[in-house]
């Protein structure tokens, strides 16, 4: 339990007065975690799944220290710089043809913020005035302030708010898994279908998290889902989001979960391992039909949002190091490694506790069929050199990419061990 002299510390998605004391890090190096006690502990999530390289990366250590000794941070306000052009560009590059223009911010949630935002003032500025609605899947999490907790749709996050909540609607999330049926995904469609026929004069825009729904419990569903919601969403004029917040860089098995698809978005929006977990940053990148609408003569057509930390000089150079050594490393090589290993152990592991396992690029899920047989999980895993934090019903690990086949072994051992009890 928190001790009240620590009380100064409000930690995240913490009761504090019945939680458990955090274990308190000294170093971190690698795929390791070092805590005050002196234990090294594997690292098996990645900090939230963004320390995609692990911790303390000479190459992006090199970078930070070399953009701080030029300048760490000017404002976008009247002034640029190279890494923020230099990491636009990149972006541009790498995700799907048509997604061009690329508006920073400094977290995911503000960056699913920017997207909303953008999809209904384009509405607006087209002079459709009532599309402000947004249709979100059921089950979904994009974040926690006031409009992404909106949009997702998970009591247990954001229920304290939920009477403030008027302007998103939630359909039921595809089913059937990643290799779902033809007659599966048209089902699933067609309620995606109905409602937009009858609602998408209100709506401006369908948001996903692509293939996973990460927090919201590890859903899987097919990219046959996405195609066909492509056909439908510009059937009825609805703009189309993908919130790869969490799937992005790798995480799916390919670079994007969109690259699953033969189709892209008119927004994406990336964060987590854009800066390979050093610090806080997002991109909202939008399609050249979505900035269009903004490019004008009209001083009120212009998309007027504006974090102050946006294109931050540290995390743009941190970031362009970052993709410069998934590529160079062959990343996507290391990705299907793991996976590969995931699917021959953690897809074998019996329990009558267990009620799913789902495996997918470098995230693998054991979901439980009740919360209580996970409890005291952190602490076993931990005593035994390992850091997971189960929640609910769902024990998984999405690691470093850097992770061995020994490293994820003794990860996989653990998991393992745990439903031998």
């Amino acid at each position: 339990m928190v001790k009240m002299e620590d009380m100064s510390l409000w930690y995240p998605y913490a009761q504090m007065k019945t939680k458990d004391e955090n274990l308190h890090v000294e170093w971190a190096k690698g795929m390791k975690i070092k805590v005050k006690d002196g234990k090294e502990l594997l690292d098996g999530v990645a900090s939230w799944w963004c320390a995609c390289h692990g911790y303390s990366n000479d190459e992006l250590n090199k970078a930070a220290v070399e953009q701080m000794e030029k300048f760490s941070h000017v404002m976008l306000g009247g002034l640029t710089h190279d890494p923020v052009k230099n990491l636009a560009k990149k972006l541009v590059e790498i995700t799907p043809e048509g997604l061009n223009h690329v508006f920073f911010s400094d977290s995911g949630s503000v960056g699913v913020e920017v997207a909303l935002k953008m999809a209904i003032q384009y509405f607006s500025n087209k002079g459709y005035e009532n599309k402000i609605k947004i249709v979100g899947l059921k089950g979904g999490y994009h974040g926690d302030t006031f409009k992404t907790m909106e949009v997702g749709d998970d009591p247990a996050y954001h229920g304290a708010f939920s009477n403030l909540f008027r302007d998103t609607y939630h359909i039921d999330r595809p089913t059937g898994g990643y290799d779902a049926s033809e007659e599966n995904v048209e089902r699933d469609i067609a309620k995606l279908e109905e409602f937009l026929k009858e609602k998408h004069s209100e709506v401006a825009a369908f948001i996903v998290e692509p293939l996973i729904q990460a927090a919201g419990g590890f859903n899987f569903y097919s990219p046959k889902y996405l195609e066909r919601a492509r056909e439908i969403c510009d059937k009825y004029d609805v703009l189309l989001i993908f919130d790869e917040v969490a799937t992005g860089f790798g995480r799916t098995g390919k670079l994007f979960a969109m690259n699953h698809t033969n189709i892209a978005p008119d927004i994406v929006i990336l964060g987590k391992a854009l800066t390979g977990g050093y610090l806080g940053h997002a991109a909202t990148i939008a399609s050249t039909k979505v900035f269009e609408a903004f490019y004008s003569d009209k001083g009120r057509d212009a998309f007027m949002h504006g974090p102050t930390y946006m294109g931050n000089a540290l995390t743009c150079a941190i970031g362009l190091k970052s993709m410069e050594i998934f590529e160079r490393e062959n990343y996507l090589e290391k990705i299907a490694a793991i996976e590969k290993q995931l699917r021959r152990r953690l897809g074998n592991i019996k329990s009558d506790k267990i009620k799913d396992v789902r495996i997918l690029g470098v995230t693998g899920v054991i979901e439980v069929k009740e919360s209580k047989s996970l409890k005291g999980f952190a602490k076993f895993a931990s005593d035994r050199g390992v850091w997971l934090r189960p929640f609910y019903r769902h024990l998984y690990t999405m690691p470093p990419y850097i992770a061995t086949e020994e490293e994820m072994d003794h990860i996989i051992d653990v998991m393992e061990d745990w439903f031998k009890l």
